[in-house]
Formats: structure tokens, C-alpha cells, sequence
């Protein structure tokens, strides 16, 4: 198959797992209204000046439709307290209890039936509709300015340049987490976080060749990036979609989207072609796991490691280190095949069977064109990686 039916291939394959840009707009409609709720007269967060926004893959344009209709969309956001509360004012507890007070006020509001429902790091909020999606609402406060400074200098370190090191270090946050000692106690041992910053270092990687494009970006948009499709946004949701479907059946030992996206990021060189993207990210992301702690380490916060429950005790039985080398080594063979196919009946199989996705053979016939047969008695079984080699040095 040559360069420009691998792209066409690709794309429509994407198109099948895209979510439809009225989703992005229902969800931005939903978050915005919460956003006006918390900022209203009569809140009881107003004095703190709520800043709602959203972070994960609806922020980076990587989202991806779920394997069944019937599973919710995820959209994660947070609501960052920009004043009047300090590690010394408050706890993560007290915190938590704020932002929460008010959920609970706008979950009887728009008669939202489930319980607001308290995770870990988050409030979450379920919305059953015709959409059905849950919003995870992490409360936070701006970081001090010491721990800015530190991160800016790791930053610095790093590789990343004085003027973005300094943009990004200056959107880290504070947050709460109940499994924190000190959850219920003043203390500065709070969480750090940066998903602003996380997303404009994302977006520094998808503009690795024009890196004029964004640089006078300031403000990331609401919902950022969903309109701006690059190939490295294409090859992540790819990879993403190819993850779910190896996983389907243990879904809590797959590799996370956090370390998919992130190593992807770092082995993208700027290619033009989702078809070259994919090939490039997928031979070069390996290198970029570290043998030693931090295996991962988040760009905007290097003490982080995104791999860090890979050498938890708790987390053993599930084989988070092993499975992401299966999972890598098994994506190189199986999207070498796709783009290689023996034959459209092939192909269609292949993409099933992956992919979880049903595309018409009549479809994938035109796209692939004519030389490419339609049938053949040779099929190779499809063979799943057990052992694979680590493609990192340890």
C-alpha cells in the first residue's frame, strides 16, 4: 500500500472513533454553565474567584468513543480557587468540602439524579441524558510561589526553554487528595499538579516542525484543540483506541492515556502524515521510558513519574510494566499488518479484531484501491506478544 492510502486508511479509520464535535460543544456548554454556577452572586465560592476549566483528552483533542455506546465520556476538569486560600488557611479536607457544598447546591439545581460522589482527588458528577458523561472535578488552589520557582528550574534542566518553562510553571496548582497523611491537617504537603501547563507543553510537541504557530500563544481555548487535528493528536487516538480493545476484558492492567500520550509526545519529530507519525511514535516511544525512577517523568513537573504504580507492592498482581511492553510491541506488529493488508477481506478482519471497529469492506475496497485483492486463502494467525523484550535499558 503506498503513502497516500495509508493516510486515506487511517483517517477513516479516526473518523470512526472520533467523537462528533457536538459532543465537545454539549460538554463545553455543561462545564461553562458549572463554571457560571460556582462565580454566581449568592455562591458561597464567589469571594474566592472559581475558575473552572477542563483538562485530559477533551483539553488535548484526544478523546476517542468508548468500545460500547453504553460506557460514559469522561470529562475531567478542575475548579481552582484563585484567592483567599492558602496551604495555611486551609486543608485539603476543608478545601474539598468547599467546592463540594456548591456541587451538591447544583446537582439539585439541574436535577441531576445520581449523588454527587466523592473519589479520591475529585468530586464527580454524573449527568444522564442522552449523553450520558461524568464530569471529575478536582478543587484546587494556585501554588506558592517557592514551588513555582523549582519547577521552573527543572523545567530549565529538562531541556525546555526559559520563556516556556516560565509560562508553564506559572499554572501549577495544589491539590487534594484523601489519601494524603495530612488530608484533614494545615500543612504545604499538598499534591502538585499542572494540567494547563501539561497541555501547553503538549502543544509545543504538535508544533515540534512550525513552532512559529504557537509562538505568541497565551491562553489555552476552553476546550482546547479538538478543530486543530495534527498527527500527533491522530496517532495518540489511534494507539488509544488500540489499547481499549487489547484491554477490553482486564481493562485495569492497560497502559494508561497519561503514559500513552506523553511518550507519544516525546517521540513525535514533527512528521506530516498521520501513516509517518504513527510509524515514527511507535518505533521511538520505547526509548523514552527511563530505566531508573522516575520511569515517566510528567514534562512539567520531572519529579513526578506517570509509571510510578509500575513498582507498587498493591500493584503487582497487575503487571502495569509488563503489559505496557506487550501492549507496544504488540501495536507495532498489528498496525505494520493493517497498513500491509494481504487483502480488503483481510483488512476488514484485521481492523475488527484490533481495533473493536466494523468498517464495510466496500469501503475499505475504495479506499485501498484496486491493488489490493479482495480475498485470499493465506491468513497468517494473528499472533499476541507474551514475553516482550523491554525496549528501554535498565
Amino acid at each position: 500500500m503506498n503513502e497516500r492510502d495509508k493516510i486515506l486508511l487511517l483517517e477513516h479509520i479516526i473518523s470512526n472513533l472520533e467523537i462528533p464535535e457536538s459532543y465537545y460543544e454539549r460538554a463545553k456548554k455543561r462545564y461553562e454553565d458549572l463554571g457560571e454556577w460556582v462565580g454566581r452572586e449568592d455562591s458561597t465560592l464567589r469571594e474566592h474567584e472559581p475558575h473552572v476549566f477542563v483538562q485530559g483528552s477533551f483539553r488535548l483533542g484526544t478523546a476517542i468513543r468508548p468500545l460500547s455506546e453504553s460506557e460514559e465520556y469522561d470529562l475531567d476538569l478542575c475548579c481552582k480557587l484563585t484567592t483567599g486560600i492558602t496551604t495555611h488557611t486551609h486543608t485539603q479536607e476543608e478545601l474539598k468540602n468547599l467546592v463540594g457544598h456548591e456541587l451538591r447546591k447544583y446537582r439539585a439545581a439541574r436535577k441531576i439524579q445520581k449523588e454527587l460522589e466523592s473519589k479520591h482527588r475529585c468530586w464527580r458528577l454524573e449527568h444522564q441524558d442522552d449523553l450520558s458523561f461524568h464530569m471529575d472535578i478536582v478543587p484546587c488552589i494556585p501554588s506558592e510561589e517557592t514551588r513555582k520557582s523549582g519547577l521552573f528550574s527543572e523545567m530549565r534542566t529538562s531541556g525546555i526553554d526559559e520563556r516556556m518553562a516560565r509560562q508553564i510553571s506559572d499554572t501549577t496548582i495544589l491539590i487534594t487528595d484523601d489519601r494524603n497523611s495530612n488530608f484533614d491537617s494545615l500543612t504545604d504537603d499538598w499534591e502538585v499538579s499542572n494540567p494547563e501547563g501539561y497541555a501547553e507543553w503538549f502543544e509545543m510537541r504538535m508544533a515540534v516542525q512550525a513552532p512559529a504557530i504557537f509562538a505568541e500563544h497565551v491562553k489555552v481555548d476552553p476546550v482546547p484543540l479538538y478543530r486543530r487535528k495534527t498527527p500527533l493528536q491522530r496517532a495518540i487516538q489511534l494507539l488509544k483506541r488500540h489499547r481499549d480493545s487489547m484491554f477490553e476484558d482486564r481493562p485495569e492492567s492497560k497502559p494508561i492515556s497519561i503514559i500513552i500520550t506523553t511518550l507519544a509526545a516525546r517521540a513525535y519529530n514533527g512528521e506530516l502524515s498521520i501513516a509517518s507519525a504513527l510509524s515514527s511514535i511507535l518505533s521511538g516511544m520505547g526509548k523514552y521510558v527511563n530505566g531508573s525512577i522516575p520511569r515517566i517523568p510528567n514534562p512539567v513537573n520531572p519529579d513526578e513519574d506517570f509509571a510510578d504504580r509500575w513498582s507498587m507492592p498493591q500493584s503487582a498482581s497487575l503487571q502495569l510494566e509488563e503489559n505496557f511492553c506487550r501492549w507496544l510491541e504488540q501495536a507495532q506488529q498489528d498496525f505494520n499488518q493493517i497498513l500491509d493488508p494481504m487483502s480488503v477481506q483481510r483488512l476488514t478482519e484485521d481492523i475488527e479484531e484490533r481495533l473493536s471497529m466494523k468498517l464495510r469492506e466496500a469501503d475499505l475496497s475504495c479506499i485501498i484501491g484496486p491493488s489490493i485483492p479482495r480475498s485470499s486463502s493465506e491468513r497468517p494467525p494473528h499472533q499476541i506478544i507474551e514475553d516482550a523484550p523491554k525496549p528501554w535499558n535498565e
